[in-house]
């Protein structure tokens, strides 16, 4: 199944990616030694947010999503395996881990139905510990943030992550949390950029955060990656939900240290018969540098060429006349407009009075012939009957002479 996040080849088994998510990409390698395959597996906990490599003393081999229970303290703990196999080696030389460490400790048994629910109902436990907790630091004044609270599977243990500038003395805070929650409490700290992993969220960008999907380790991450990209230093746009600086201003900048290498060096001021043109930016895209004269707005764009035969005259204590902006072509391509006239979907007002006259016409039509089926003349049809000659009861004949108004007069 192709990860919907990114469309790679890992299984996202989330819909998503997360830190969870490891392709195995030696799983389908047959083993002929069965007495050299790796016995420790890595476990995750929280949805990746916490890994650790655990041995596998347990006569089962188990796979990616295989829910295991673990050694914790005082107790155990509930993780899902997300890498096992060969590939687990590699991650313990990247680690810097012996395999043969006894410090690592062992897989106790595949998780049950009992240690599911067990670890359920203290996951849901740990939102309303959370805001105990930073009410509990509030009242004893202590400069720190609580970011979140894990409480081990079983519940005897509690880690409490939280960020703060300086050193803190929470000892009696422990007291009180130990007293509180009646768990063994352990304190954390961690950065911002950890905790912005922990929390998770989305970016700018509109995917999810790097920090909580891939990236484990945090490279340092200065304004000096922004102004070899020719970005503006805005604290707003250029920092995280961390409030430190993106991580991805360094994905690119390897590109972008290669291509200045074509610039010239040195070549901040270029002087002219007008004054000294200083140099506003660099387009690394179109192999230009502009430049402005004092005393004027208007910028020059010059290639590099044009730059460097400047520099040599100036070398030469030659100063040209003005500089001659170089003419900026469009790197769109231009659209080639169509032979035809493409009028489909095209409508105009005089075409909806058209439609609206012919169905008012069809409208009256129709009730025209309604009247005529239920024997009802309309009124225009009255208006055009002849007038009717109506004959006096005197017996008058033909003779007689019709009044104004098409009856005929009476003798008196």
């Amino acid at each position: 199944m192709s990860c919907s996040g990114c469309s790679s080849n890992a299984g996202g088994s989330t819909g998503g990616c997360n830190r969870m998510d490891v392709y195995d990409w030696l799983g389908n390698i047959p083993l002929s030694d069965s007495d050299n395959i790796c016995r420790v597996i890595e476990v995750s906990f929280n949805n990746g947010s916490r890994k650790d490599f655990f041995r596998n003393t347990t006569p089962h081999f188990f796979i990616k999503g295989d829910m295991v229970s673990v050694e914790g303290v005082s107790g155990f703990d509930t993780g899902e395996v997300c890498l096992s196999g060969e590939l687990v080696r590699l991650q313990l030389k990247k680690k810097g881990v012996e395999e043969n460490d006894p410090g690592i400790k062992r897989v106790l048994r595949k998780a049950s139905d009992r240690d599911l629910d067990l670890m359920k109902q203290n996951k849901l436990r740990e939102q309303e510990a959370l805001i105990r907790a930073r009410s509990i630091a509030r009242q004893l004044k202590l400069e720190m943030k609580l970011s979140i609270v894990e409480i081990q599977a079983d519940g005897k243990k509690a880690t409490f992550y939280y960020t703060a500038d300086g050193r803190v003395d929470f000892r009696e805070l422990i007291k009180i949390y130990a007293s509180e929650f009646k768990v063994k409490v352990e304190m954390k700290q961690i950065g911002a950029r950890q905790e912005a992993a922990k929390v998770g969220g989305i970016g700018s960008c509109g995917r999810e955060l790097c920090c909580s999907t891939w990236i484990t380790n945090f490279k340092s991450v200065t304004t000096v990656a922004a102004r070899y990209q020719n970005l503006s230093i805005n604290q707003t746009k250029l920092s995280g939900q961390c409030g430190r600086l993106k991580c991805c201003l360094n994905y690119e900048l390897d590109t972008y240290l290669d291509a200045l290498q074509g610039f010239p060096d040195n070549a901040d001021i270029l002087e002219t018969a007008k004054g000294n043109a200083l140099l506003i930016k660099k387009d690394i895209f179109r192999n230009l540098m502009w430049y402005t004269l004092p005393d004027s707005t208007k910028h020059y764009p010059l290639s590099i060429e044009t730059v460097r035969r400047i520099k040599e005259m100036n070398i030469k204590g030659v100063r040209p006349e003005t500089l001659e902006a170089e003419e900026l072509v469009s790197r769109k391509p231009k659209e080639v407009e169509p032979d035809f006239v493409d009028v489909v979907g095209q409508i105009s007002l005089r075409s909806l009075e058209k439609a609206d006259r012919k169905k008012r016409f069809n409208k009256h039509r129709d009730q025209k012939d309604q009247r005529e089926q239920r024997g009802q003349n309309p009124p225009q049809q009255q208006q055009q009957r002849s007038p009717k000659t109506i004959t006096p009861r005197n017996g008058g004949g033909n003779n007689a002479k019709p009044g104004p108004r098409g009856n005929s007069n009476n003798s008196k």
